[in-house]
């Protein structure tokens, strides 16, 4: 018997505990089923590979192929020079990146220039992308790369790591103007407006309004052409640079075994795979967020 406070109300309170009991009861039906579906599909997953594994070791030609691309002591005779050319791989990666990021970015803010005195610029950033990605990349990295230098002109470098990053620069640039300019155009019209309103300049407007929302927004394919990049690197061996794959294949025409072909994939694995999963993780992330109606 309560001496005081309010009275309690039996029915209110049963109802409050039927609700938690049926919540609890919900919440474990759903981890049972989640459990279920984890070990169905580590069951599917184990029975899959076991069957690829099983038909590549059984193939009569197995023996060849293993000894042709998975041979260990050619993986650790090749694995030092390959390693060293990755290297170089990724020097040319980062320095092509940064380049990349930067130039993209002026030619997406000239093609958003508002005003008739700026229709020049504007014509000459839509003539680059246009054409430049119109010409394939291999192709790019053979003109310049082999093109440029038998002109002999002077000052000019005739390095190939120069312009395979040359190349890897101006191809990717044109595409990287292109997620920039889509970023631009998604922010609103009235932000700018606002901040014209404000006493701020166009180039004030772009630089501290709309230039700060269209990044955030395409942070994600950014990403993505960070992974396409770091892949296309290896297409300038074909300069003869001696980046990883070049020295795999050097290796290959001196004791004819490709296993360095497959040393070199591992080493661009180690490095895309994390690189693809973090920008699939930082997508969801975005996308929950901007769902949620949460500020990014």
């Amino acid at each position: 018997m309560r001496l005081f406070g309010p009275p309690r109300d039996v029915g209110s309170t049963s109802r409050g505990s039927s609700r938690r009991s049926l919540h609890r009861r919900w919440r474990d039906l759903r981890a049972q089923e989640g459990a279920r579906a984890a070990l169905i599909a580590m069951a599917s997953t184990v029975v899959f590979f076991t069957v690829v594994v099983w038909a590549v070791l059984s193939s009569p030609t197995w023996p060849k192929v293993q000894k042709q691309f998975f041979s260990g002591a050619h993986f650790a005779q090749v694995w030092p020079d390959v390693l060293a050319g990755f290297w170089l791989d990724v020097k040319m990666f980062l320095v092509a990146e940064v380049l990349i990021l930067v130039i993209s970015l002026i030619i997406a803010v000239t093609r958003s220039l508002q005003g008739p005195v700026f229709f020049p610029l504007r014509i000459l950033a839509v003539g680059y992308t246009d054409l430049i990605r119109g010409i394939p990349l291999l192709l790019l990295l053979l003109l310049l790369g082999f093109g440029v230098p038998a002109l002999g002109l002077h000052g000019v470098p005739s390095s190939p790591v120069f312009w395979a990053v040359a190349s890897l620069v101006i191809s990717y640039s044109a595409y990287t103007a292109e997620v920039y300019r889509a970023g631009i155009e998604s922010v609103h019209p009235s932000q700018r407006a606002a901040a014209r309103s404000l006493a701020l300049s166009q180039g004030q407007a772009m630089r501290y309004v709309v230039l700060p929302q269209a990044v955030r927004n395409v942070i994600p394919p950014l990403l993505n052409g960070f992974v396409s990049l770091q892949k296309d690197v290896a297409l300038v061996s074909i300069l003869g640079a001696r980046e990883a794959v070049r020295e795999a294949q050097i290796y290959a025409a001196l004791n004819f075994n490709n296993t360095g072909l497959v040393a070199a994939a591992l080493l661009f694995l180690a490095v895309s795979v994390p690189l693809a999963r973090f920008t699939d993780w930082y997508s969801d992330r975005d996308r929950r967020r901007r769902s949620s109606g949460m500020l990014v």
